[in-house]
């Protein structure tokens, strides 16, 4: 029972965590299929039907991915403003999740050389994947604490890396066979694979609307009733100013800023990088396939490590893990290294991720989650921009992109020294002493 002031324990909390982990298993559908393995050639493939080249088709879709990185980058705060101010996390993740949904089902209406229509297509449905994550992890300090967060949040990558692989293996199956689904050609199999996408993700987020109930969002009805783009700037001026007094937080921000910078940079060229040296597609696509199988297990894993080394540490171990992929993708030659760092990337990228997400969430004052989380995805999202563009000018300059990937082991070197900066411990007294001082008790789910 909620009364003032007091945050009551979920009735039925292991199926409200079990509801909130399927969201991960709904939308990595959209991160597998399309972000990663569908849409990038199919999208060269309409430009060049316009009468592009395949290099301008690529610089086409790296312009249209960084714009919309970006775009997400500056409206995240205040979209986090704007579920706390009127305690709507639930609606706003509703309305994102249903416009990117929306957008990767028209996918399959594109014609020929409608490239245009598939970027406009493309940027909204990124948009709404993106900005969905945003109430969606909001949903994650009422849900667990401690220990047990960083459980549900590696559970919840695990739950994603298995429901895109699945989708993902029976998407290839379709294209690569499309005669066993009674399908006449690959055009049709990749159009009906953005459909299937666009139902998995819809129909596995059903159960975080129905099981998760809506966080007290801490303000009083007159300021809820303010609701609006006046009331949602002026929350996120206050947050610019205040996240300044939590110093454990903001230096853990620069570090992930720094280190997702690098992550991400990873699983955006891997593919690219894959065909400049000359690894066919079905290889290319069956690497993507082991990464997410074999991010399956070590997420778990990974969240159960945190347990004996801390979080902080597990983190960093993953990061060093990073930098020697950086270093093997050097030196990669054939599709064999490729599969073998591929099958690296799946051990850690979860980890990583997922620590991450729960150590921020540790640290932040739990009646301003969706606020601070726009804090958290506008890094996220800005280093999605900066470090591919690194890739790509150093690539350039050297004539190859193997020192771009190498440029990578930088992100990791200073993110990973600016984590080892970070008191966890006082971090997350800082973010108990707000909630105390806001008048805000929190009865400990476990």
């Amino acid at each position: 029972m909620l009364v003032p002031g007091v945050i009551s324990p979920i009735p039925d909390l292991p199926a409200a965590r079990r509801a909130w982990c399927m969201y991960d298993w709904a939308n990595s559908a959209f991160a597998a299929t399309v972000m990663a393995a569908l849409f990038p050639p199919f999208f060269s493939r309409l430009a060049q039907a316009a009468g592009a080249t395949a290099p301008e088709a690529t610089a086409m879709w790296g312009y249209i991915t960084a714009g919309t990185l970006l775009i997400i980058a500056l409206s995240a705060p205040v979209l986090g403003a704007f579920a706390d101010l009127g305690g709507s996390r639930k609606r706003f993740l509703g309305f994102f999740a249903g416009a990117g949904i929306l957008a990767t089902a028209l996918m399959s209406t594109l014609g020929a050389d409608t490239w245009r229509a598939a970027a406009a297509l493309f940027v909204v449905a990124n948009f709404g994947f993106s900005g969905s994550f945003i109430f969606y992890e909001s949903l994650l300090p009422q849900l667990a604490s401690g220990r047990e967060m960083d459980r549900l949040s590696a559970r919840a990558y695990a739950l994603g890396y298995a429901g895109g692989g699945i989708l993902l293996i029976i998407n290839l199956m379709m294209v690569t066979r499309p005669e066993w689904f009674g399908l006449s050609g690959p055009d049709w199999a990749i159009r009906l694979s953005f459909v299937t996408v666009a139902l998995w993700w819809g129909v596995f987020s059903l159960p975080l609307f129905r099981k998760v109930p809506e966080p007290f969002s801490g303000n009083s009805k007159a300021e809820s009733g303010q609701l609006g783009i006046q009331a949602a700037l002026s929350r996120l001026a206050r947050t610019f100013r205040e996240i300044r007094r939590y110093r454990e937080l903001s230096i853990f921000l620069a570090a992930y800023w720094i280190y997702n910078d690098g992550i991400g940079t990873i699983v955006k060229m891997a593919t690219i990088y894959g065909a400049e040296i000359g690894i066919g597609m079905t290889d290319l696509m069956g690497a993507m396939v082991l990464t997410q199988m074999v991010g399956i297990p070590f997420a778990l894993l990974f969240g159960r490590l945190s347990g004996f080394l801390g979080v902080r540490r597990t983190i960093l171990m993953t990061l060093l893990a990073y930098g020697l992929i950086s270093a093997g993708g050097f030196f990669m030659a054939n599709a064999t290294h490729f599969y073998i760092l591929a099958a690296m990337v799946g051990m850690v990228q979860g980890g990583a991720q997922a620590l991450s997400r729960s150590l921020f969430a540790s640290m932040v004052p739990r009646h301003r989650t969706a606020e601070f989380f726009g804090f958290y995805s506008t890094s996220g999202k800005l280093a999605g921009v900066v470090g591919p563009l690194v890739f790509a000018l150093v690539g350039q300059w050297a004539g190859t992109s193997r020192l771009g990937i190498l440029s990578l082991i930088l992100f990791f070197a200073l993110g990973g020294w600016l984590l080892t900066r970070v008191d966890v411990s006082a971090g997350r007294q800082a973010a108990r002493k707000a909630e105390i001082d806001a008048g805000f008790a929190f009865e400990e789910n476990s």
